[in-house]
């Protein structure tokens, strides 16, 4: 898939706040404010450049390395990326690196686990429309962001529902193309995420199904093979993923309203619709990091079995091929230095 225009920043840029955990390795040399002076990060972001934003917010922007934050409408388009080389380090939903790594030579790993929210992962329709649930889609052109987590829950959605993915005419499309065609009466349903769904109730769309309770809240941070074998690198990814967790932490410590103002201007969306949904995300899940365990390989092997079964893979993948525990101690040192925002 090419890379598309992003999406016009909106209300729902913070629920694509997907904010992922890397980790790293190597000597204290390497480790060093003067030894990461030379190391430059080129890191995915989904949405809007929120990771970015919570760091000046949180005062924790002056790394010793530089980082080079690229814009994406998905997580997929990250891995791609990855894959040809144009990032270091991705930041996605279970999903993406399933499908990155479906020829059987990824060229990264799953290197750490972002706790995240769950909301605004539906299956909407147009304000009007006859569909009132899952199973009125039976026959019906829905529109979906093929390989990410829309793809997973309207699977599953369609599942619970006695429906096959045969019942539907399944119609691919990015984010804010099926936005578009939601509105045009070209498609009867889209199922999306994030900004293309809060602009979508905005535009009187209905919820018709949800991935909230679906979707395990397990994001992840994929990186490169060759950010493994830099110490300077791997340094740099641990410390910059510290950060992120820290700032949330500083956010969620009373400083809800004050960022919502940021998020509000960005994203030109009313200051209370901002504020509302940043607590509700952080209430259902707070944004934090965690290293990789048996668990959160479990979790993502599942998601690719239903892909596997849907028959969007070719054949079974064993996930945890791509995946690395190599980073885990120090990922957890870097989360428990003191790197508190100052004021």
């Amino acid at each position: 898939m090419l890379f598309r225009r992003s999406l016009r920043a909106s209300a729902a840029a913070l629920a694509l706040l997907l904010p992922f955990a890397a980790a790293c390795g190597g000597d204290a040399t390497a480790t060093s404010s003067s030894g990461l002076s030379s190391v430059t990060l080129r890191v995915g972001a989904t949405g809007w450049k929120g990771e970015e934003a919570i760091l000046k917010f949180a005062h924790l922007d002056d790394t010793p390395y530089k980082v080079k934050w690229s814009l994406f409408q998905g997580g997929d388009q990250q891995l791609q990326a990855i894959r040809a080389g144009a990032l270091d380090v991705a930041s996605s939903s279970e999903i993406p690196p399933v499908f990155a790594a479906a020829d059987g030579k990824p060229n990264f790993k799953v290197v750490a686990v972002q706790r995240g929210t769950t909301l605004n992962q539906e299956v909407v329709v147009p304000g009007g429309s006859e569909v009132t649930d899952i199973a009125g889609l039976k026959g019906k052109k829905v529109g979906y962001v093929q390989n990410t987590t829309a793809h997973y829950f309207l699977y599953e959605l369609l599942k619970q529902a006695g429906l096959k993915w045969s019942d539907i005419d399944a119609k691919p499309l990015l984010p804010n193309d099926g936005l578009a065609a939601l509105g045009g009466g070209s498609i009867d349903a889209f199922a999306s995420y994030g900004t293309s769904i809060i602009t979508a109730h905005q535009q009187g769309a209905t919820t018709v199904g949800s991935g909230k309770d679906i979707l395990s809240g397990n994001f992840l941070w994929s990186a490169r093979d060759s950010v493994l074998e830099s110490a300077g690198q791997r340094a740099a990814t641990a410390d910059l993923i510290a950060r992120i967790t820290k700032a949330y932490a500083y956010v969620r410590d009373g400083r809800q309203h004050e960022f919502a103002k940021l998020i509000a201007t960005t994203t030109h969306q009313p200051l209370a619709q901002a504020e509302k949904d940043f607590r509700a995300q952080q209430a259902q899940r707070p944004t934090q990091a965690r290293t990789v365990g048996d668990d959160t390989i479990a979790s993502q092997q599942k998601v690719a079995d239903a892909f596997a079964e849907l028959g969007a893979l070719k054949s079974p993948l064993d996930v945890k091929s791509f995946w690395s525990r190599e980073l885990n101690t120090d990922l957890n040192a870097d989360l428990k230095k003191a790197l508190w925002p100052r004021t």
